[in-house]
């Protein structure tokens, strides 16, 4: 039976405990450690045995617990200066922000007023993003080095936004069995139970042999740093197009390519719907490679260029890194 609708449900929390939900919502905490201990404070087992995950944590935390943490002066302090943390780091002038404005030659009062959003926006693109195991959409390094990308641009302030696919199963996790052999086992994610949240309207469609898929986005923010996830996995596409998104480096030649053009083509067209206009496109390795193709197309049917001139003017915005300068098995 096909459900009518979905739903999360989560539990009430004090009101003194309020700023835990928005401390749990920004994944500053995954390199933050007073913003981890806070947690680790509520419910030390959930944390070890829910992957250090603080939406799992206030998730299975008794009543009985947050009530206790509610009148405890001691947490209580604790969580106002995390709070207080976070408010200032998401508000407060970075190295970015101060560098730019002394380069604009403004004061120092006004440099605390420099709009940090008029600065070139740079688009990064890549198929998996190792931000914490709370947030399971990453295989290795290349993901770990997207991850620690987010996390230097926040620190620093740099318009940074970063585009990649949500995993409904992720990557595996591997075990051995009795007699030795790997087993592997691919995980099903909720996105309702990450600190993800949904861009209610925002969806983006493309044709794929054919066929047009359309994909749902994801956020995440990285401390300063939001992170757009596109999703497959909706009842408006067939189960063959939903099965796009479904692993991180599965499937066949097909299945792989399918997913390269979604976070390429797709991925630019989510920025568009999002409204958000970047200069600077950063490819982390070349799976995103399509998304020139489509800034090609772009410059050609909008601006009227010629093929030569929006090459060129794509070429100029590109930026790429590579991992295996040799052919990868």
């Amino acid at each position: 039976m096909k459900a009518l609708k979905s739903f999360t449900v989560r539990p009430q929390l004090p009101a003194p405990l309020a700023a835990l939900d928005r401390l749990s919502s920004n994944l500053r905490w995954s390199w933050d450690r007073p913003t981890r201990e806070l947690f680790i404070m509520v419910d030390s087992q959930a944390w070890d045995e829910g992957g250090h995950d603080p939406r799992r944590v206030l998730a299975e935390a008794s009543t009985e617990r947050l009530l206790q943490l509610s009148t405890d002066p001691v947490f209580l302090e604790r969580l106002a200066a995390a709070d207080a943390a976070l408010s200032a780091y998401l508000d407060l002038p970075r190295w970015y922000q101060q560098v730019a404005a002394q380069n604009s030659g403004l004061n120092s009062d006004a440099r605390a007023e420099f709009d940090s959003n008029k600065a070139a926006t740079i688009a990064y693109f890549s198929p998996e993003f190792g931000i914490s195991e709370a947030v399971p959409q990453y295989s290795g390094g290349l993901g770990i080095l997207a991850g620690d990308h987010l996390k230097a641009a926040s620190d620093l302030g740099v318009p940074l936004v970063a585009i990649g696919l949500f995993y409904r199963h992720g990557y595996f996790r591997q075990s051995l069995s009795v007699d030795g052999w790997q087993q592997e086992r691919f995980p099903d994610l909720d996105p309702h139970a990450m600190a993800l949240e949904l861009c209610d309207g925002v969806r983006i469609t493309l044709d794929l042999a054919g066929e047009t898929l359309t994909a749902q986005v994801w956020k995440a923010t990285v401390g300063r740093t939001p992170l757009y996830m596109l999703d497959a996995d909706i009842p408006e596409n067939p189960e063959s197009l939903q099965l796009v998104t479904d692993r991180l480096y599965g499937g066949d030649v097909e299945h792989r390519l399918r997913q390269e053009i979604l976070l390429g083509v797709g991925g630019i067209r989510a920025l568009r719907a999002l409204g958000i206009e970047a200069e600077v496109f950063h490819t982390n390795e070349g799976h995103a490679g399509f998304l020139g193709l489509e800034r090609i197309r772009k410059h050609m049917s909008s601006d009227g260029l010629s093929f030569d001139q929006a090459l060129a003017a794509v070429r100029a915005g590109a930026v790429f890194t590579t991992h295996t300068p040799v052919p990868a098995g």
